[in-house]
């Protein structure tokens, strides 16, 4: 069975999120898109939200794995709020049986341009080149999303490509 990655692009207002499955001939977007809460609702109503919203799409498209950019803030009440979503986005996985990995902004730069300080439109850029989609996927979130599942798979193959060879 192919292996089908669920990527996620961390955040309170809006989380990314990305389904791609390695076919072994290369990827095949599956599902991307935002979910996304309201500023006006308290924050656990807004995680809770997060929360119901993941269980739904790892029902619905059956993920093997879970990938999650760790996030890296200056704003101490941004990184509270986007560290809150990212707890619920791995508690989601797990409760759901899957195998999470977290990749750090650099590692998906690095991954997915050949550069660590690749900008944000090269990034969504070379997604759509790599996923073979007409557009650069929007919002910018999903973009990002699909980017940490990205990195995830070439990772994988990475790794089973270097435990045959010994």
């Amino acid at each position: 069975m192919p292996t089908r990655v669920l990527g996620i692009d961390p955040g309170i207002a809006m989380m990314g999120y990305g389904l791609i499955e390695d076919n072994n001939d290369g990827f095949t977007t599956i599902d991307y898109g935002c979910l996304s809460t309201s500023a006006k609702q308290a924050t656990p109503d807004r995680l809770r939200t997060l929360y119901w919203a993941l269980i739904d799409l790892i029902e619905r498209h059956q993920p093997s794995e879970a990938a999650v950019e760790l996030f890296i803030a200056r704003n101490l009440r941004t990184a509270l709020s986007v560290g809150q979503a990212r707890g619920v986005a791995i508690l989601a996985a797990a409760n759901k049986g899957l195998p999470v990995y977290e990749y750090t902004p650099l590692e998906v730069k690095q991954n997915i341009t050949g550069y660590g300080h690749g900008g944000k439109r090269q990034i969504q850029e070379m997604v759509k080149i790599q996923l073979g989609l007409h557009s650069v996927p929007q919002p910018d979130d999903a973009a990002d999303a699909l980017a940490v599942a990205i990195c995830h798979m070439t990772k994988a193959r990475l790794s089973q490509l270097l435990a045959h060879s010994q």
